[in-house]
């Protein structure tokens, strides 16, 4: 296996080919993930842009929900919530279903193709949701067995509304005398090629998505889960109540 740490030394030319397995280093913990990059290319190569220039690095997981999903990539946190910068979005590719330890990419409500850099783990079966909404939403790759421990332990970290906190209790969150700081946060501190061949998922068990073909819906209208959109709203919604330390 090749083992790289993506940063400045890493060379651009090498992203002409596609990683499969990748490391997420997180506060909490590591997420190994089996990226699907010959089923779904053009995702893939996405998340993997922003891997490249290190814009994952320092990120928090904004939004963890009980039973559904824990979604991360598109702010760090400083004196407030900053949203990274974004490159354009990417085409829908529905070819897997949302399946528990699936990772998939989050959109814009009512438009299939709005994808840029946030993405969220399903932390339970969510395909009868979200294998259709919105065109249906991209799984482009699996966690292996042993970091589902890491989800599990960030689901069941203090939320203030729908946003894991570390040292922070449930009555501090609903103070207005609470201090935070981005250690507070869970942070992905950087995320590493771990094997680039990409065959090396080939021997997983995936779920395909079937439903999609089947859909006679339209939109943002179907099924539950419909705040996935950028999700922003659950942490704007938390973070005034709590004063970033100084």
């Amino acid at each position: 296996m090749k083992k790289l740490l993506l940063g400045s030394a890493l060379a651009a030319a090498s992203f002409t080919s596609t990683a499969t397995i990748v490391e997420m280093n997180t506060s909490q913990g590591v997420i190994e993930i089996n990226l699907f990059d010959q089923q779904t290319p053009k995702t893939v190569a996405n998340f993997l842009s922003y891997v490249q220039d290190d814009s994952y690095n320092e990120t928090v997981i904004h939004r963890s929900v009980s039973n559904f999903v824990i979604q991360g990539g598109g702010f760090t946190f400083s004196d407030s919530l900053d949203a990274i910068t974004t490159k354009p979005a990417v085409e829908n590719e529905p070819v897997f279903s949302n399946v528990k330890g699936t990772i998939a990419m989050a959109k814009l409500s009512g438009d299939a193709n709005s994808a840029t850099s946030q993405w969220f783990f399903n932390i339970t079966d969510n395909s009868a949701a979200l294998d259709t909404q919105n065109g249906g939403f991209t799984v482009f790759g699996q966690i292996t067995a042993a970091s589902q421990s890491t989800l599990d332990k960030i689901a069941a970290l203090v939320h203030c509304d729908e946003t894991p906190v570390v040292d922070i209790t449930a009555e501090q969150c609903a103070s207005t005398d609470v201090t935070i700081s981005s250690a507070n946060l869970v942070t992905i501190q950087n995320v590493a090629v771990m094997d680039d061949d990409p065959n090396s998922a080939a021997g997983l068990t995936v779920t395909e998505n079937t439903l999609i073909d089947s859909d006679t819906s339209t939109g943002s209208s179907s099924s539950s889960g419909g705040g996935l959109i950028w999700l922003l709203g659950a942490f704007l919604l938390a973070v005034p109540r709590l004063k970033r330390a100084k």
